[in-house]
């Protein structure tokens, strides 16, 4: 048997026991002083500087436009050297005289800024850079960043090592280089389980995540016999053994479980969790049907099979789990729609919030990926002693690295794409979020407090937050159909 009980009873109340499964053993929970990593500010003379550079570069690109037929050749951007015409010589000399006294202030702003400015700023400006599509300029403050990142003496802290990965984020959204530090954004990595075990044992976050959702499922089905889920990224399915087994309480009931899969070279994987799971369920003899689609369009759904009682599953870009792309998310979501499921339960990474994700820009979006990844980090290494860090730098690599790249490099800077993300949220119109049930929420509480630091639940609007300090890391909530009363 793959799957390995770990029983939690830590609800006492609650008519449903909880139930977690490790795939391979149970660490215990290690616990140390909460890491603070400070975001440095912006400065005034730091929105001047940048005010004027912009401006100056805006003069030197609309005098090359009126002069272009009149030059002959245009050198470096760092020197611009304008070789005019025979009879625009004497007429212009006093413009490129002014122009090279500029550029000369440009190239001392640029030096005085990468010189003097902090990690975070530099990074800050690196995004604006970019956003901006000022490539000259982003490419100056990766390789400053990088030189120092780079360097033995700045390199060992956890908010340096995960400035670097912000770094070649903002690399791959600037250039495309044959030498990569990360694999590619989009890459799904191999499951790594002893770094998903480490993990767990440090953070509420998945658990809260598997948790929230099958405690909703398990209430709206009560009385039903036949339980079908539609899961929209079930990779190795650790979600549904502790269902499984609450499950084979109720008399009669039967559990089938449909995959959705995004990617055609995702099927082999699919199909390996189906066989733990169908082994599973055999082992605790609950009846049970896999099934999967390859999922192209929303029409793809009218093909699945239901059941007495239809559950839509979907956890979005989890740090656990890759990140999937807008329309894929808006066809599922499309899809399922569709299908009238009685229960949909959504579990989002703060970050991509479908209440705010659409409408920032990239330097809003870049700031805030830096405030969510640190907290993140700081919420992990609170539960590490000294003796731990190499457990830390591996939860570093194999996920917060992946995801730093991935969501930096691929933030559409287009608003009509990140409307997609928008549009995917309104398939759910026949839906309203309802609050979570006391019982989920004294769940989630007695969770959070099995774990050292400063994690805590918000549940407000119809949402429960798994928070650390001051920040919401990843929220869930569940919508029925708006004609349910």
């Amino acid at each position: 048997m793959e799957f390995e009980q770990l029983h939690h009873s830590i609800n006492p109340g609650s008519t449903q026991s909880i139930h977690e499964f490790s795939l391979e053993s149970v660490f215990s929970l290690q616990t140390e002083d909460s890491i603070v990593l400070s975001v440095i500010q912006d400065d005034a003379l730091y929105d001047h500087c940048m005010e004027r550079l912009l401006e100056i570069e805006t003069e030197l690109m609309d005098f090359s436009s009126m002069t272009q037929d009149n030059v002959i050749c245009l050198e470096s951007s760092d020197d611009v050297l304008f070789e005019l015409g025979h009879d625009m010589i004497q007429e212009t000399t006093g413009d490129v005289s002014l122009l090279k006294e500029e550029n000369s202030l440009l190239k001392g702003i640029h030096e005085k800024l990468l010189e003097d400015s902090s990690l975070t700023d530099l990074l800050l400006m690196g995004a604006e850079a970019v956003e901006a599509q000022n490539w000259t300029l982003s490419s100056n403050i990766i390789a400053k960043l990088r030189n120092l990142l780079l360097d033995g003496e700045n390199g060992g802290s956890s908010f340096n090592r995960l400035a670097l990965f912000f770094t070649q984020g903002l690399h791959y959204k600037s250039i495309t280089a044959p030498e990569m530090l990360l694999p590619r954004p989009g890459y799904r990595q191999q499951y790594n389980m002893s770094s998903f075990q480490v993990l767990q044992e440090l953070s509420p976050y998945v658990k809260f995540a598997h948790f929230t959702a099958n405690q909703a499922i398990l209430e709206s089905t009560q009385g039903d016999q036949e339980i079908h889920i539609i899961d929209f990224d079930i990779m190795e399915g650790i979600q549904w053994p502790p269902l499984m087994v609450d499950l084979t309480m109720r008399k009669d009931v039967s559990f089938k479980v449909t995959a959705i899969i995004g990617d055609q070279q995702d099927v082999a994987a699919v199909q390996q969790t189906a066989r733990r799971l169908k082994e599973y369920a055999d082992s605790i003899n609950l009846p049970f049907v896999f099934k999967q689609l390859v999922m192209l369009n929303e029409e793809d759904f009218e093909s699945i099979e239901m059941g007495d009682s239809l559950v839509a599953n979907c956890m979005i870009h989890q740090l656990h789990m890759p990140n999937r792309s807008f329309s894929s998310i808006k066809t599922f979501l499309g899809g399922v729609s569709r299908l009238s499921p009685k229960l949909v339960v959504l579990v989002e990474e703060e970050l991509f919030s479908f209440y705010k994700f659409p409408y920032m820009s990239y330097v809003e979006f870049f700031c805030e990926a830096i405030h969510h990844y640190t907290t993140l980090s700081d919420s992990l290494g609170s539960s590490f002693v000294s003796a731990n860090e190499m457990e830390l730098k591996l939860i570093e690599k194999e996920y917060l690295g992946v995801k730093i790249v991935d969501s930096v490099s691929q933030f559409p800077c287009e608003k009509k794409e990140r409307l997609l993300w928008e549009e995917g949220f309104a398939s759910l119109k026949g839906f309203k979020p309802v609050p979570l049930s006391s019982c989920n929420v004294s769940q989630a509480n007695s969770l959070v407090s099995l774990f050292s630091g400063r994690f805590w639940v918000q549940h407000e609007k119809c949402r429960l937050s798994l928070c650390w300090k001051s920040r919401p890391l990843t929220t869930a909530s569940i919508w029925v159909p708006k004609s349910e009363k």
